[in-house]
């Protein structure tokens, strides 16, 4: 068994590579034949502290030894000091946690076709829009219109449109055909190759909701958190949602979802309605309490943007002398570089040469490091991905 192939051990929904990673710390990751790699992934925008993080370290210790699980039957303290945190840190009067983003993506769903359907039955449909990824359940899979994520698995829910990301002519058609419960829009497109929401784009759809009735939904699963220099990206345009999405680096690298919401809208959920085992872990939250405080300090998220304009500078240098990189994208430590052809090679051969990048869609490889990275960790992964290409 010791020397079985990992991959004949599980359901084949990820392409894996190997051998295993077994520690980390900082901004560095070690494999079990012990090589290291400097993670430019972390996690898919997990890890925004990176590895071992002294003060997440320090929370799994003391929560650890207090409490594992009780119920959403009760309250737990942790829970209560994250909920507080949120709360003070945001637009929101009311939290409710899960465990992952797609579970976020299903609440906001419902939250947002039971207050919907208070005003009209017919208010039930959901807009998203083109290369939209809001996960792979039911209801976050039907609002993510890209038929590659679809194959095989339909039918799936009615009630989901779409149009094309800033486009106004297209949307206003949509729009005007039926009622709407919600919009959901990520301001910064991810999974797709990090596309940008314009804001006079945003401040476009604030105003059709607000004048409608409709529930805007901002999902921050992967843009939130710091990731931007902002720890909520919605405060860079000025445009307040209704609900927003968060999970990733949330719990520290432990399972935490959340929706963040209005009191209003909060105000047409019941007991009963809807619910979750797991969510809101009081370990996961005493960690996501921890990641909240240090990621909104100032000092932190001035530094976030100090090393996303350096990251983003030394792309753009490169992509002016390699003619295989089109352009630079990104905001924060949220960075795409687009290539002409499919970048699965060059990210291929970064690993091999210890750094570790994402895939994304429209051909582009994703920067996300731990928001903790150093300059001299910033110039190291560039000096590898310059090589090869």
């Amino acid at each position: 068994m010791k020397n079985q192939n990992p991959n004949d051990l599980f359901v084949p929904t990820y392409t894996r590579s190997a051998p295993a990673i077994v520690k980390g710390d900082g901004s560095r990751l070690q494999d079990s034949s012990g090589r290291k790699y400097l993670d430019f992934c972390s996690g898919i925008a997990v890890n925004a502290l990176g590895h071992n993080h002294p003060a997440l370290q320090k929370a799994l210790e003391r929560q650890g030894k207090k409490l594992l699980h009780a119920s959403n039957l009760y309250f737990m303290q942790p829970q209560i000091d994250l909920a507080h945190l949120l709360i003070k840190q945001s637009f929101a009067d009311r939290v409710f946690f899960c465990n992952s983003g797609t579970e976020a993506i299903e609440a906001a769903i419902k939250f947002a076709r039971k207050w919907a359907g208070l005003q009209s039955d017919k208010k039930i449909n959901i807009l998203s829009f083109g290369d939209a990824f809001h996960g792979r359940t039911y209801g976050a899979l039907s609002a993510t219109p890209q038929a590659k994520f679809h194959a095989g698995f339909g039918p799936l829910m009615k009630g989901f449109y779409a149009a094309p990301l800033n486009d106004f002519a297209k949307t206003e058609k949509q729009l005007a055909r039926r009622e709407y419960a919600a919009i959901i829009i990520e301001p910064i497109q991810g999974e797709s190759g990090i596309n940008e929401a314009r804001e006079d784009f945003l401040h476009f759809l604030r105003e059709y909701a607000t004048d409608s009735r409709t529930v805007l939904i901002f999902d921050e699963i992967q843009c939130g958190v710091g990731r931007t220099g902002t720890l909520w990206h919605y405060e860079q345009h000025g445009v307040i949602p209704d609900m927003m999405t968060l999970a990733k680096p949330l719990g520290g690298g432990l399972p935490l979802g959340a929706v963040l919401t209005t009191d209003e809208i909060a105000a047409c959920i019941s007991p009963g309605d809807h619910g979750t085992t797991f969510g809101g872990n009081p370990l996961a939250c005493a960690l996501g309490g921890e990641v909240i405080k240090v990621v909104s300090k100032r000092s932190f998220l001035k530094n976030v943007c100090d090393r996303g304009t350096y990251l983003t500078g030394k792309l753009q240098e490169l992509a002016a002398r390699r003619s295989r990189l089109v352009e630079v994208v990104g905001d924060g430590l949220m960075v795409g570089v687009r290539v002409k052809d499919d970048p699965a090679p060059i990210i291929k051969k970064c690993m091999s040469k210890g750094l570790m990048l994402i895939k994304g869609g429209n051909n582009t490889i994703r920067f996300m490091p731990p928001l903790i990275i150093t300059q001299r960790e910033i110039d190291k992964a560039i000096a590898i991905f310059a090589a090869s290409i």
